[in-house]
């Protein structure tokens, strides 16, 4: 017999209305961020709207994890306690946490899950998660598959969670002080001011000038749609969807791509299943490519490589549709495969390296643009496709459809009809009807059938239909239909009682932390944060950055390496720079910081210029 793992995929949701669409196209879990304190502040949802999303995911046995994984000060924690037990009392399944003073509250037995604002990277700290009592570990972006696959064989019983599609923080998450140092707004308290995707030039200890006004922090998007067989072999159980400002297009698309791309493995590779029920029924060929992106990397997951950076923009660029084959006084030929649209928004980069875009009026013959304001653009030029208007318009429209299949069975009793409706969980429902016995003068077995399987607008699709009768009764269709509406109600309301809620609480251990002392990397924000180190065996404790801040420290780690992207690597390659170091980053308002490179660590990281 086969040892089967379950697999989930996580998606994202900014609201009530992506929640439910990330259900319908194929979610097992969603990730729905809290009335306060998750790691995007501008994506919160109330307790109603959560407590909706619950109920709709819970009749599919998917889950509803909620986001409260931002660093937390003193005065807020008995707030966070209480907002906790509400989200459980609703139903929620777990919740992703950042701020170890968490887990000092009197909190219900509801799982908590590590964010990777936790920075979770070593065989040490994932143990030291699980024996305290963490139930699900989201792994750091940067690891590779052989780091991944070593903690899951050193950590076997730990559910690891690890991204697989959407945007790239340059830094370690939980690791990144630049927005904070810059702008005042602390990416560990959910107010990122994405000072990654800003323009710099780079400079040397001369002040020489690189490169100029590029987005030199500004990674492409991760997607690994191609790698989801060799992660669930490395160990990864569930695999996460970035994306909780996206829209609800983003969260069709994107989750369909990936359900489809996982059911193909599960098909194969009977050792992985699903980890919820139903089947959805897409109605459109989902492309990773039509939906937000900076063009597309697997980041590090087979090493370090070229490519992963997008200097040239930090903006969404699309898809790839030819070179500009021919341009006249009101209209430019597209040599590609792939047919324009009336309303299509379409960009590309001009003899600068900047990002221009125009939108197209009208179209001809597919490729043949007319623009509503003519670009300046030359023949040969790359154009990509940002904006798909009958896409859109199709995903602005229902797309998909989540169905529960069930067994129906008609049989008869000494007093009547019983009917039954087994699912695909083997939950079952058997209902009676008192009904007189009376010989019909027509065959009756086709309508019977035909108005039980009317199933339509409920969440179930019949698998097969026994009607099993000793003689040719008369059963009349409105009869049949309120025995058929009442028995769905019936499975409905099972289904609900039935869902299998897991229930965790926190252990009381002993277990030391991999580290005896904590800087400012700790994020250690509040008392209770303080008093849950020390009881592990941390003595020295610095305060979080964003409480008392620390003059030359390092704002950002970084695996993306501006000496690699430039060819200049000691260790992976032969270029020797022609430029004096340190380097810079310098921005348009004079403010520079200072580029170190530890090649032990393999690792960039960013500091603060340092005045003389």
């Amino acid at each position: 017999m086969i040892k089967t793992r379950k697999i989930e995929l996580l998606v994202p949701a900014k609201d009530l209305n992506c929640g439910l669409e990330a259900i319908n196209h194929g979610a097992d879990a969603v990730y729905i961020g809290a009335p306060k304190f998750g790691a995007r502040a501008s994506a919160v949802n109330s307790f109603e709207d959560i407590a909706s999303l619950v109920e709709y995911a819970h009749l599919f046995r998917a889950k509803i994890y909620v986001t409260v994984n931002t660093i937390l000060g003193d005065d807020e924690l008995p707030e966070m306690e209480t907002m906790i037990h509400r989200l459980y009392d609703i139903g929620v399944d777990a919740l992703i946490v950042q701020d170890m003073g968490i887990t000092k509250l009197n909190l219900p037995p509801i799982p908590l899950h590590a964010s990777t604002q936790m920075d979770n990277r070593t065989v040490q700290k994932v143990k030291f998660l699980s024996e305290v009592g963490f139930c699900q570990v989201v792994l750091a972006r940067e690891l590779s598959l052989n780091e991944i696959s070593h903690i899951h064989e050193s950590c076997p019983e730990v559910p690891l969670e690890v991204f697989v599609h959407g945007s790239l923080c340059v830094s370690y998450s939980g690791q990144c002080y630049a927005s904070q140092y810059s702008f005042g707004r602390s990416a560990n308290r959910g107010e990122c001011a994405q000072f990654c995707r800003l323009p710099f030039d780079l400079v040397d200890a001369a002040g020489k000038v690189i490169l100029k006004n590029k987005h030199l922090l500004s990674l492409k998007d991760m997607n690994r749609s191609e790698e989801l067989e060799q992660l669930l072999d490395a160990g990864v159980s569930s695999l996460k969807i970035e994306g909780r400002l996206k829209d609800i297009s983003y969260v069709k698309n994107v989750t369909a791509a990936y359900r489809e791309k996982l059911d193909e493995i599960f098909a194969r590779r009977k050792e992985y299943v699903r980890s919820s029920s139903g089947q959805s029924h897409i109605s459109f060929d989902p492309q990773l490519d039509k939906s937000f992106n900076r063009g597309f990397t697997d980041y590090f997951l087979k090493g370090r490589h070229e490519n992963v950076s997008s200097f040239d923009t930090p903006k969404s660029i699309g898809e790839e549709m030819g070179v500009v084959k021919e341009v006249r006084d009101n209209y430019l030929i597209v040599a590609g495969i792939k047919p324009f649209h009336n309303g299509d928004g379409v960009c590309f980069f001009n003899d600068s390296g900047i990002l221009e875009g125009f939108r197209i009026n009208r179209v001809e013959k597919g490729n043949k643009l007319f623009p509503k304001e003519m670009p300046h653009v030359k023949p040969h030029t790359l154009v990509y496709r940002n904006y798909d208007q009958e896409f859109e318009h199709l995903l602005s429209h229902s797309t998909a459809e989540r169905k529960i299949g069930v067994h129906v069975l008609l049989s008869e009793n000494n007093f009547g009809f019983s009917l039954s409706l087994v699912d695909e969980d083997n939950l079952h429902v058997t209902l009676a009807l008192p009904y007189k016995k009376e010989l019909a003068r027509t065959p009756q077995l086709e309508n019977i059938k035909r108005q039980l399987v009317k199933l339509g607008n409920t969440p179930f699709d019949v698998l097969d239909i026994e009607v099993s009768l000793t003689k040719n009764w008369f059963l009349p269709s409105s009869v049949l239909t309120d025995l058929r509406r009442d028995a769905v109600e019936k499975l409905i309301a099972v289904r609900h009682t039935t869902y299998p809620r897991e229930l965790a609480v926190l252990k009381a251990t002993d277990c030391v932390y991999p580290q005896t002392s904590l800087t400012y990397l700790g994020n250690v924000m509040n008392a209770r944060a303080f008093s849950f180190y020390k009881e592990h065996g941390v003595q020295d404790i610095k305060p979080a950055f964003e409480k008392k801040a620390v003059d030359d420290v390092v704002l950002m780690f970084c695996k993306h390496c501006l000496r690699y992207n430039m060819g200049w690597c000691p260790t992976h390659q032969t270029g020797r720079s022609p430029y004096r170091e340190p380097y810079y980053l310098a921005l348009s308002d004079g403010k520079r910081f200072l580029l170190e490179f530890d090649c032990k660590e393999c690792m960039m990281k960013v500091k603060p210029e340092v005045q003389s």
